[in-house]
């Protein structure tokens, strides 16, 4: 099975994918494309890297981050070692060649381009993140390279749906306290819960900072799991890992 690719007409001015499970070499419960080491045998999850990379930008050198639910962002301006990459949620750059990636497992990948401007970003949006403006942070990042807000477009990539990211009172009420506005993010259910938008957030987060154009690609991860990775199915079914994909942009 080769590598599935997610893009968007959005990001067409530069090589990008947003990668699911399909098309990689690990076994058992991460079965497929996963991309992170702290849960695979090493040399499987290098080798999905290697793959998802190839699908994307052949050549490309990939860089990521350790990524803390943060609003944190890092501008790559040359290349880094694993062991020296920083801890922060989101990447930017203008340098051809470099392959930003963000590993997700139901939060929200998000992909950002200013073609004319030559300048990228990739950002890791969990709640934590998204709520203390990683979207916003990775914005500014981009028009210290020289991108503009309005010329830049963004995508929300495949995330938790909200059909399927049940929260509690307390979840909602901080949200509420930051705008009443966000009430429009949560549909009620049982007592004392409600299903929260993720994806809808953060694309209006996106709006809100004055992006030129916000794309969303409406995948749940949750539901989807020959596709997808999933924290919180994982969880629901107490298995012993979930495994993360990644979404990929790069200037050729």
């Amino acid at each position: 099975m080769s590598v599935e690719a997610l893009r968007h007409p959005l990001l067409a001015g530069a090589a990008h994918g947003f990668l699911g499970r399909r098309g990689g070499v690990s076994e058992g419960d991460l079965a497929g494309l996963n991309v992170s080491y702290s849960e695979d045998d090493p040399a499987l999850t290098a080798e999905n890297r290697r793959r998802a990379v190839e699908a994307v930008l052949p050549g490309g050198r990939l860089q990521t981050c350790y990524q803390i639910h943060s609003p944190d962002v890092a501008t790559v301006t040359e290349p880094w070692d694993d062991v020296d990459r920083p801890r922060a949620d989101a990447l930017v750059t203008d340098r051809p060649g470099i392959v930003l990636g963000v590993l997700t497992a139901d939060c929200a990948p998000v992909l950002l381009c200013d073609a004319g401007a030559g300048v990228i970003g990739a950002a890791h949006a969990g709640w934590k993140g998204a709520f203390t403006g990683v979207t916003d942070a990775t914005v500014a990042a981009m028009e210290a390279l020289g991108a503009r807000r309005e010329s830049i477009a963004a995508v929300v990539g495949p995330c938790i749906a909200q059909k399927s990211y049940e929260v509690d009172g307390a979840f909602e009420a901080r949200f509420l306290e930051q705008a009443a506005e966000n009430e429009r993010f949560f549909r009620a259910g049982r007592e004392g819960h409600t299903w929260f938008d993720l994806e809808g957030y953060v694309a209006s987060r996106l709006h809100d900072a004055g992006v030129g154009a916000v794309g969303m690609m409406g995948e749940d991860t949750y539901s989807q799991e020959a596709r997808f990775y999933s924290f919180r199915r994982a969880t629901h079914r107490a298995e012993p890992g979930y495994g993360r994909q990644i979404s990929l942009i790069g200037l050729s």
